[in-house]
């Protein structure tokens, strides 16, 4: 996004924040509920001040600045409310709506039209040039700010209108036996309805280049911070998809570049005796194909040790004899498949990619990594355009109607005898050359009369393995406007969502990769996907060491959610006696405690011929290098700070470190 366009954007905000202050300083005068707007005043001139330095308007964030002090002044009782403080701060409102305008105050607003949204304007152009004067949105400014929830719901209004359109061609046709595609009404209606989802949809699509500055910057401060020279590129930025599913990508976009500059990019000495130039490259390259956006993360570095992940994956018991290339590194994907030595809230790059491939497939995507040892890695995320709308292959089981995304389907067809073969006892279908086991949907669904094995057969995808299914009949393909289902509803990890049929019952869209690992476990033809979802989790014990009782209530409702048996202890000295007594899987700890701290901890427990071997994690408040480098000596095997600290990345470590232990 280029500096005008964040000005732009800035404008926007600042009109509809400016807004909202003159009415708050105007209740603020008649006295009702003080302290609370007094509060809200401060927040709206704390926030406009950051927004304007970030946007590079630092005039506007000085005037901001000087605001918030009389109402800081005023927030802490040494200056009360009177009519000349409201004159000062409505006078400085004024002064700051000409600031972002482009036009001077001449004088102060009366009431009535501070209680208005002023016009929504363009951000001032860069010195030297002339700027735009303000205009209305009434007579055609470029841009409005409209609440996200309304889209939402303007967003399920669609989807309700065209289910109902879908009722009223069954009644045509059931009640009155007219043909709706015979009907020249019916078809300018569903004509309408189909422009309506279509302009709805858009207005949800938001461009990729509203994340890349957080990625650009994230690059550049760590590349700086370990002494690395990468340059950054973003091609195809314009590239536009769903703002929902583009928010839940951001962090895992995030995670891939950050550990592309921490363990896939050289340092410039190692680059140059590779004969590679000093000076690396980390690309985002985003495009849409079909109904899907890719976006792939690229670098030149040292690319994925694909004999180390082997090596880390027969440790934890995978068998990886009849893998390709490809496929040994994708094991990356699972929890706990690591080459990084030493785990940090940067770490490496299997630490944290099984929740990236988590977050993808929330959002009914997959994601793929390819990489050639010396020459550098690509990991490309691949989603719908939008979730809202899903392109589905329509199956029926045992007399029930579902629908598979169709992105998800690698083929789907008649079965031939030719390509069914049997391998230790159960059926195969060959795809591609490779033998992909076939169990009935019926079955892995746990309908009756669904275990028919002789109808046609649909191939599904999850990131790293293929399984078919024998279903009763493919109906076809149908767009499903798919809906969450109902949070009081217990998790269901099959079901992606539903939808509603032309006659009023609901249609369930199935989710691919939660029905492949169901089928793996019924027919015991894989290994769960998470040390956390094995036979063996209930006695995988951790010991959470933290005097805030906060945070330790946090990291063990966390734990004990995953499936962990977790014990808690208040300081080092007091979880140095419970592991005495009773050793740990694991121990997690902070730093900072009494009579005992964290390094003294970790340090007591490598001490301890007992002990040693017990993995510790840091999660500390300390960022600083010294700190991470004195928890490396003291012998813990992770360190992550609390600012990095997140459900997924607590477990993601406490998986990888578990996974280490011998």
């Amino acid at each position: 996004m280029s500096q005008e366009q964040v000005r732009q954007l800035f404008g926007q905000e600042a009109a509809v924040r400016l807004a909202e202050l003159g009415r708050l300083l105007l209740q603020l005068e008649q006295g009702v509920d003080g302290e609370r707007l007094i509060g809200s005043v401060f927040r709206e001139l704390h926030t406009l001040k950051g927004s304007a330095a970030v946007a590079g308007l630092d005039e506007v964030s000085r005037m901001a600045h000087r605001l918030e002090e009389v109402v800081d002044d005023v927030r802490a009782g040494r200056r009360p409310v009177t009519a000349e403080v409201i004159d000062t701060l409505l006078r400085g409102t004024d002064e700051l709506r000409g600031a972002v305008s482009g036009t001077p105050a001449d004088v102060p607003d009366p009431p009535a039209r501070q209680a208005a949204p002023p016009p929504v304007s363009r951000a001032p152009v860069p010195d030297g040039a002339r700027p735009e004067p303000p205009r209305n949105p009434a007579s055609g400014a470029d841009f409005i700010m409209v609440p996200v929830e309304r889209l939402d719901e303007l967003t399920r209004l669609v989807g309700e209108t065209a289910s109902a359109h879908l009722r009223v061609g069954r009644m045509l046709n059931d009640r009155f036996d007219v043909d709706p595609a015979g009907c020249a009404e019916f078809n300018e209606l569903s004509s309408s309805l189909n422009d309506l989802r279509d302009h709805t949809m858009r207005a949800q699509m938001v461009p990729v280049s509203t994340v890349t500055d957080q990625l650009h910057r994230a690059v550049r401060d760590l590349a700086r911070a370990q002494g690395k020279d990468v340059r950054w590129a973003a091609e195809g930025v314009d590239t536009e998809m769903d703002r929902g599913v583009l928010h839940r990508l951001s962090d895992s976009l995030m995670h891939l570049v950050r550990n592309a500059v921490d363990h896939g990019i050289e340092s410039r000495e190692e680059r140059q005796q590779a004969g590679k130039q000093p000076q690396a490259t980390l690309r985002l390259h985003a495009m849409q194909l079909g109904p899907e956006v890719i976006l792939a993360v690229s670098d030149d570095g040292r690319g994925i040790d694909s004999e180390g992940v082997e090596r880390e994956a027969n440790r934890l018991g995978i068998d990886t004899e009849e893998l390709t290339e490809d496929e040994r590194v994708g094991l990356t994907f699972r929890a706990g498949v690591s080459t990084a030595q030493f785990v940090t809230d940067v770490s490496g790059r299997g630490v944290g990619l099984d929740v990236v491939r988590t977050s993808v497939e929330a959002t009914h995507g997959r994601v793929e990594v390819r990489s050639e040892a010396g020459v550098g890695t690509e990991f490309r995320i691949i989603v719908p355009i939008t979730v809202a709308v899903l392109r589905c292959l329509l199956v029926e089981v045992a007399g029930q109607r579902f629908a598979l995304p169709f992105h998800r389907v690698v083929h789907s067809q008649a079965p031939e005898p030719s390509r069914i073969a049997h391998a230790e006892g159960r059926p195969v279908l060959w795809v591609d050359g490779h033998p992909v086991p076939v169990q009935p949907l019926g079955e892995t669904l746990g309908l009756a009369g669904g275990e028919a094995a002789d109808g046609p057969v649909v191939v599904l995808a999850s990131t790293s393995r293929r399984h078919a299914f024998g279903v009763d009949r493919l109906i076809g393909q149908s767009d499903v406007v798919i809906k969450a289902l109902s949070p009081l509803l217990p998790p269901l990890p099959l079901i992606a969502g539903a939808s509603v049929e032309p006659d009023g019952s609901i249609l369930l869209v199935l989710d691919p990769p939660g029905l492949i690992w169901r089928a793996g476990q019924t027919s015991r033809t894989s290994m769960p996907t998470t040390p956390t979802e094995g036979p063996d989790t209930a006695r995988r014990s951790v010991l959470v060491v933290d005097d805030a009782l906060v945070v330790r209530e946090l990291q063990r409702g966390i734990l004990e959610r995953a499936g962990f048996d977790v014990r808690v202890a208040t300081d080092g000295q007091h979880a140095l006696s419970q592991l005495v007594q009773e050793p740990s899987d694991l121990v997690v700890t902070d730093i900072e405690m009494p009579t005992m701290d964290g390094f003294a901890l970790t340090e007591a427990i490598r001490a301890d011929p007992k002990l040693a071997n017990t993995p510790v994690l840091i999660v500390s408040s300390r960022s600083s290098d010294a700190d991470r480098q004195r928890g490396m000596d003291a012998g813990a095997d992770g360190y992550i700070t609390k600012t990095a600290f997140d459900e997924a990345s607590l477990l993601s470590a406490v998986n990888r470190l578990l996974g280490m232990k011998a």
